[in-house]
């Protein structure tokens, strides 16, 4: 009887999440999944194909080696490639449709139909030859880049066996397919910007609740216990974490040198006391859309019903940094000249701040234009010099320092944001972090 009624709890627990939290079901995301990338297929691959002059473009790919895009193709219900997967799409000089084939024994879902029959064309090669002849493409675009690595998922075996294959005239018309890799990538749909907000609010959340007095107890709890129960809450929630969250600590001691760490050095795990600031980093995957997002908590001391004001006003300095940044998103700007127009403005401001934004999409890291790096603000080669088109997100990542007399250091104003970008203006997913988050919270209704 014990067994059971601990099981009814855990039971209803998982229900209370999904409901809190809205998650839908295994069964429904795969329905939600599969649409998006009909819609995918049907509106986006014909642009993007266009703007990149690729009439046909090869993915190929083996299981448990699988290329970034193959897995951006296969539907909600393939976790992997099978065997040797090779997926052609085929676009008509003057048709707005892709034909999508599958080189495969079977269909890769509803949309790639099976174009092999083993029995007939034992080689699948050979086969795959037959139907390149069969169209005659000007242009075949294959996923090998300098600059992107989710462009560059052609592993050389696979290169090779094409070549060995592909008649010599064919093999003139090979070219990288990274501009339409990346295109397919980054560009999302009105479907998907619908939900994306959802998502981004489903991570606020989470991050929220880590950061208060449901899971800190100053002076008992560290900041790897933090760090763990995201872990375990992600799970909990059905979700998928892509990175292993961060939580470290900023604080007015001397021996603290928060301000001094590179991202390559976290601090040793801490205990946090009242006094401290909370940074940490999250991110998770649902409905294949990632977030990467970063926030700020102070732990209240026992005299205090609030933040500091000198906290309060270096937090209005990230914010500012934010608009600067945003501000110079323009079409057809790269990377590399968002980020020098962005740091002119941040300079004659007098703030000082590094700019690392970067793309988000199915991947956290995603391919895009990247606009300063934590290690580099000069000019970013390759993908700093990809120009930004709309219907695209990003995370909007950067940190101000601000020297606060009260502590007779610098303190770091660490801040990420997804945004969409539609063309004309930067629209935060589900808004930015303006004040700070307090442990406990304050609750209106208590009175002294």
């Amino acid at each position: 009887m014990k067994l059971t009624t601990l099981l009814l709890a855990f039971l209803c627990t998982l229900s209370v999440y999904s409901q809190d939290f809205a998650i839908l079901s295994q069964q429904e995301q795969s329905k939600v999944i599969d649409r998006w990338l009909g819609e995918r297929l049907d509106s986006i691959l014909p642009e993007v194909m266009d703007r990149a002059d690729i009439d046909m473009w090869l993915v190929i790919s083996r299981e448990y080696n699988e290329d970034p895009i193959i897995k951006t193709l296969l539907p909600s219900t393939w976790l992997a490639a099978r065997r040797r997967t090779m997926l052609l799409m085929y676009k008509p000089n003057g048709s707005d449709k892709v034909e999508t084939l599958a080189v495969a024994r079977y269909n890769v879902g509803d949309r790639f139909q099976k174009a092999w029959d083993p029995e007939e064309v034992p080689n699948q090669w050979k086969r795959l030859v037959e139907l390149i002849k069969e169209r005659n493409p000007k242009r075949i675009g294959i996923n090998i880049s300098d600059d992107f690595g989710h462009a560059d998922g052609l592993n050389y075996t696979e290169h090779q066996l094409l070549l060995e294959h592909l008649p010599k005239k064919y093999q003139n018309r090979l070219v990288s397919a990274e501009e339409l890799a990346v295109g397919w990538l980054e560009t999302r749909t009105a479907s998907e910007m619908a939900t994306y907000k959802h998502v981004q609010s489903i991570a606020h959340n989470i991050i929220q609740e880590g950061l208060s007095e449901q899971v800190i107890t100053p002076g008992v709890t560290g900041t790897r216990d933090v760090v763990w129960w995201y872990r375990d809450k992600i799970r909990a929630l059905g979700l998928q974490a892509w990175f292993h969250p961060t939580v470290d600590i900023q604080r007015a001691s001397a021996e603290s040198k928060e301000h001094l760490r590179t991202f390559d050095k976290n601090p040793d795990p801490d205990v946090i006391m009242p006094g401290d600031v909370l940074h940490m980093d999250f991110g998770i995957t649902y409905l294949r859309l990632n977030t990467d997002t970063q926030q700020l908590a102070y732990v209240l001391k026992a005299d205090e019903k609030e933040v500091p004001n000198y906290l309060v006003e270096a937090l209005a300095v990230g914010n500012r940094l934010q608009d600067i940044l945003t501000t110079n998103f323009k079409t057809g700007r790269t990377g590399n000249e968002i980020l020098k127009a962005a740091r002119t403005q941040m300079k004659a401001e007098d703030i000082n701040g590094t700019i690392y934004t970067h793309p988000m999409g199915y991947h956290g890291h995603a391919a895009g234009p990247t606009i300063g790096m934590w290690d580099n603000q000069g000019e970013v080669p390759g993908s700093g010099n990809y120009q930004l088109y709309p219907n695209t997100v990003y995370a909007i990542e950067l940190n101000a320092e601000v020297y606060l007399e009260e502590w007779q250091k610098p303190f770091r104003v660490m801040l990420e944001e997804g945004a969409y970008f539609d063309g004309e203006e930067v629209i935060y997913l589900n808004g930015r972090q303006k004040e700070f988050l307090t442990i406990p919270r304050q609750e209106s209704y208590l009175k002294d």
